[in-house]
């Protein structure tokens, strides 16, 4: 690919040319999964994830040998100052978070990366999030953050002020008022939520039409980051768990420029807020696993990894019962 002026022509041109899926190995994972079905009666979703599985890694039976949870954490302009987000990294780092626990009950790598919490992407009441030019640098980063030998990828993303950040994308790109995708929450704070959204929506208006721009006024880093590793999974032959709000919203950015740019993607677990639900539902998701707990540090990914690994070894062990030509 040739290197462009414009930053966001290079992703761009990504994403127009993203790698289709191996319907040769899909093909030969309902076939086993037809035997074994025929066998041991139906094996209803096991079926849908070891073909998402083959069709994306691009093998059959799959392997998921080296999963990893990548949690990227950035704050906001838009959210008052706070430790918040610097103490959940260092709680993640500690071992003391669920997503921490799951990773090591699962054997699951995970890399929590700081992206200058220290500095608070602009306020977007006020301003854009971020240049162009930075909004692309974090992406290439997020591309390379992921890059190896990894065979599953689990996303989310975390920060102050990412939940206003998330509804003003999701009403930006889906419409609708910003009550409609404002997480809910007690009193003032789902107030004070919601008047964001307004005044960034209000402000930013007329450059929303191109999802780039939205991403790159209306997030963050951590966004930003997402967007990278997600498109670098797909070129990498590596499907994708996503989990949470900010990894949806980032979701959603993708799509709008290329309908198919998340079909290497499911969603780990279903959102406990409501509107994040929606959103979800607005992109075709059906999750993994519903278990009520709040989502986006990783922990849904992690929990849902760990189903995913269960359905390759099962997939490789029907292989060798049932796959015969």
């Amino acid at each position: 690919m040739t290197a462009s002026a414009l930053p966001f022509d290079d992703i761009r041109n990504l994403l127009a040319a993203l790698p289709p899926s191996d319907e040769d190995a899909a093909t030969r994972a309902r076939s086993v999964f037809a035997r074994a079905a025929a066998r041991q009666g139906s094996l209803g979703k096991l079926v849908d994830v070891a073909t998402w599985l083959a069709a994306w890694s691009g093998r059959f039976p799959p392997l998921v040998a080296r999963p990893l949870v990548a949690v990227f954490a950035g704050t906001h302009g838009v959210a008052p100052p706070s430790p918040a987000t610097a103490d959940a990294v260092e709680f993640i780092a500690s071992g003391g978070a669920v997503v921490s626990q799951a990773c090591v009950a699962a054997d699951l790598g995970l890399k929590v990366f700081d992206l200058a919490l220290h500095l608070p992407v602009g306020d977007i009441t006020r301003e854009a999030a971020l240049d162009e030019r930075g909004c692309a640098a974090t992406m290439a980063f997020g591309m390379e953050a992921v890059a190896g030998d990894v065979d599953l990828l689990c996303l989310a993303g975390m920060g102050d002020g990412g939940a206003v950040a998330a509804a003003a994308l999701f009403a930006a790109l889906f419409g609708g008022e910003a009550a409609e995708w404002t997480a809910s929450g007690e009193g003032d704070d789902a107030a004070a939520r919601k008047r964001a959204v307004d005044a960034a929506l209000a402000l930013h208006g007329p450059h929303l039409s191109d999802p780039l721009e939205a991403l790159r006024r209306l997030g963050g880093r951590e966004f930003a980051a997402l967007a990278g590793a997600i498109v670098a999974a797909r070129v990498q032959k590596v499907p994708v768990l996503l989990d949470g709000a900010t990894a949806l919203a980032t979701g959603a950015v993708l799509k709008a420029i290329n309908p198919h740019a998340l079909d290497h993607c499911l969603l780990a677990m279903r959102p406990a807020d409501p509107a994040t639900a929606k959103a979800a539902a607005r992109l075709g998701f059906e999750p993994l696993l519903d278990l009520g707990i709040a989502e986006g540090q990783g922990a849904g990914g992690a929990l849902a990894a760990e189903l995913v690994k269960t359905v390759a070894a099962v997939a490789s062990g029907s292989a060798l019962v049932f796959g015969r030509n």
